[in-house]
């Protein structure tokens, strides 16, 4: 009966922010885990846990979706940016300096997800208006009630480095 013997473990690689991994994994762990508990990037949370809320947004070849409701092993071999990979050279990006400009924050644990949601928005390469902003962050929850300042953050955003170039 050795051949009923079900695979719990599996090796997948991950491009992340930029740096390749090969990591040992149980089959069952979402790209949530992978990120924060395997690769030590804190910066993607975890809220519901059941993609509901949107606090745990990366972005997974190209496109935003909820960590928590991937599997890594389906992500294997794919490119993942987290809220850490937007900075570069000691800096912020742009959007993350606007969201304290704009005082688009207030305890911090859906920043992330809001940032995500927002830079694959504004990767997209459309001209971008309060609609399309709207639209975006609709699926990630604030308790806090940051919202309109997040929206000013990223219509400000838009306006400086989108909408110019379009």
């Amino acid at each position: 009966m050795t051949g009923n013997i079900l695979k719990t473990k599996t090796r997948i690689k991950l491009h992340v922010n930029k740096t390749k991994h090969e990591l040992d994994i149980d089959i069952n762990m979402t790209l949530a885990e992978v990120l924060r508990d395997r690769l030590g990037l804190r910066g993607t949370k975890l809220g519901c846990n059941r993609g509901e809320c949107g606090i745990c947004t990366v972005m997974l070849n190209g496109r935003a979706v909820y960590s928590c409701t991937v599997l890594a092993v389906d992500a294997d071999g794919g490119d993942v940016l987290t809220v850490e990979g937007l900075s570069y050279t000691n800096h912020l990006h742009p959007l993350q300096e606007l969201f304290v400009e704009y005082d688009a924050l207030q305890c911090g644990y859906c920043t992330p997800g809001f940032l995500m949601s927002l830079f694959s928005l504004f990767e997209s390469g459309k001209r971008i208006g309060l609609d399309e902003i709207r639209e975006s962050i609709s699926g990630v929850l604030c308790r806090c009630g940051a919202y309109p300042n997040i929206v000013k953050a990223a219509l400000e955003y838009s306006k400086k480095f989108v909408n110019n170039n379009v």
